[in-house]
């Protein structure tokens, strides 16, 4: 018995009985758990032979890079989702104002004028007697496509010479910097007020020109910030080492991995620059007639908000939610870029 009981201690294949009863059975068990594991890693290789793309996602999960870890998050998000869906619903309009009115906002009837909703005209009519939803929609146009261009031009350019501040330093940095140090000293109302009451002629393409001279060092500074931190990281000195470029540098490591932070600016200030275009034409230096603006019928309709509010609280709403629906974007967008919110 003392026997038997120390070789039921050392052997872990013995049971609670005797160990001559119980160590054929456990060695059975060994020996089917083998096969069990044989066969399961016959059938595995076997798979892998045919299908070595799935069978190598299994056993591993491939890294996901910054930008494929937002869209994750962002399609996800409802404000993503709603806020795009209704830019794509306004860019839609500007686009194809004719899909959503066949009537033309340069009509005008006296007889009509400042009359309210009636049947075909649900947001009424005017002074002068335009259809105040034809000049709604056709306003998005003018509105949307200063918004964007002033976008895209104040980005590229403050991208470029932000970038070029921030990876070469030294004197470059300091002349660029300075030179956005004085349009920041410029208010950008103020500035468009001096300068646009100059210019005898008014366009959207002045106005958006004008956006872009006083817009672009903001993103400047925040593309100088981004590249100076992007080269400081280990996989730059290492293509550095190696003999990259500085065009290499710049184009294939620096840019990439810095943009992020100038994409959520630009599209937090491209609904600033809807509004600000608004803002001139209200103050009669922006747009003028015949374009059909929501800042020029927002300045003709303030006089009479008190007689026929609906001429004001049409093209104001429109206006409030475009810029709405952009800075909502950009929040999304930063929330899902920046790595401190994860």
């Amino acid at each position: 018995m003392p026997d038997q009981e120390q070789y039921n201690e050392s052997d872990p294949l013995a049971g609670a009985g005797t160990g001559e009863e119980e160590m054929p059975s456990a060695v059975e068990n060994r020996q089917f758990d083998l096969g069990t594991m044989e066969g399961e890693t016959l059938i595995k290789a076997e798979r892998l032979a045919d299908h070595p793309e799935t069978s190598a996602a299994d056993d591993r999960v491939a890294p996901r890079s910054l930008w494929q870890d937002a869209w994750r998050d962002l399609r996800t998000n409802p404000i993503f989702i709603i806020s795009g869906l209704l830019i794509v619903f306004l860019v839609l309009v500007a686009i194809f104002p004719s899909m959503m009115t066949s009537t033309n906002p340069l009509t005008c009837d006296l007889a009509k004028s400042q009359q309210g909703p009636t049947s075909g005209h649900p947001f009424g009519f005017d002074t002068q007697g335009c259809d105040v939803y034809a000049r709604t929609v056709y306003g998005a146009r003018a509105s949307i496509t200063v918004g964007v261009c002033a976008t895209a031009g104040a980005a590229i350019v403050g991208t470029v010479l932000g970038g070029l501040a921030g990876f070469f330093g030294s004197w470059t940095d300091s002349l660029i910097s300075r030179v956005a140090d004085i349009f920041f000293g410029i208010p950008i109302l103020l500035g468009g007020l001096v300068f646009l009451s100059v210019i005898k002629t008014k366009s959207i393409w002045i106005v958006v020109a004008f956006i872009v001279v006083l817009g672009w060092p903001q993103l400047a500074r925040i593309a100088r910030g981004a590249v100076i931190t992007a080269k400081q990281q280990d996989y730059v000195t290492a293509a550095r080492a190696l003999g990259a470029s500085s065009q290499r540098l710049m184009l294939r490591h620096i840019l990439p991995n810095a943009v992020a932070p100038i994409i959520v600016v630009a599209t937090i200030a491209l609904g600033t620059y809807i509004a600000l275009e608004a803002t001139l034409s209200y103050l009669g230096v922006g747009l003028k007639p015949p374009t059909v603006s929501w800042g020029i019928d927002i300045s003709a309709a303030s006089d009479s908000f008190s007689v026929a509010p609906h001429m004001l609280l049409f093209p104001a709403g429109a206006l409030s939610i475009t810029v709405l629906a952009f800075i909502m974007l950009g929040d999304a967008v930063r929330d899902a870029l920046d790595p401190k919110l994860r």
